[in-house]
């Protein structure tokens, strides 16, 4: 079944947003996100500004499919890559060796980089059509509750964010379960 968002016109207007260096919001499987190109370190910069969280705690990254997030998989074995293919896509980030391929502003000061394939439709729209992964943090400013909707992410940011993408969550309140794939241990519980 095709994505229909993939034609929706305030996906297309979120995604020229961040083509031309904005920060959006938009739903998750369990919070609102804020989100940016990876690679745009004066967006990240902005994002960080607004929830008032410090580069060194890094960032996730989301993405449509596997295959936007292969670059940083290389180093993976066959048994690791099977965990990841179970688990994706859904409400599931996985902390990767980045072996010096991500830049700092998305890693912080970790060895690793937090990366999730999103089973979420607007999620997939977005990073499709910008065929990127997406900066994904939840949308609130440090130490505040992550919004659970769209009028939350509003009054929390108003004009400072770019655009607003259409759609709900589809498990609200559950952020995704943060995991090491290489140690097994469980950084944030389901």
């Amino acid at each position: 079944m095709t994505n229909p968002w993939l034609t929706h016109p305030d996906i297309l207007a979120a995604v020229e947003a961040v083509k031309a260096g904005g920060v959006i919001a938009y739903p998750t499987e369990g919070v609102w996100g804020l989100g940016c190109l990876p690679n745009n370190e004066q967006a990240v910069a902005r994002i960080l500004k607004l929830k008032h969280r410090a580069v060194e705690k890094g960032l996730i990254l989301v993405a449509a499919d596997i295959n936007q997030v292969i670059p940083w998989l290389d180093t993976l074995d066959s048994a690791q890559l099977g965990l990841l293919s179970e688990t994706w896509p859904g409400p599931n980030t996985w902390l990767v060796p980045h072996a010096n391929k991500v830049p700092a502003w998305i890693t912080g000061e970790h060895e690793k980089v937090a990366l999730r394939v999103s089973a979420h439709p607007i999620v997939q729209a977005l990073c499709l059509l910008l065929d990127s992964t997406l900066v994904s943090t939840s949308a609130n400013p440090q130490g505040a509750p992550a919004a659970l909707s769209a009028m939350q992410v509003s009054a929390y940011f108003g004009a400072d964010i770019d655009a607003l993408a259409p759609g709900d969550l589809t498990n609200p309140g559950r952020p995704s379960v943060i995991r090491d794939l290489i140690t097994g241990a469980e950084i944030r519980p389901a």
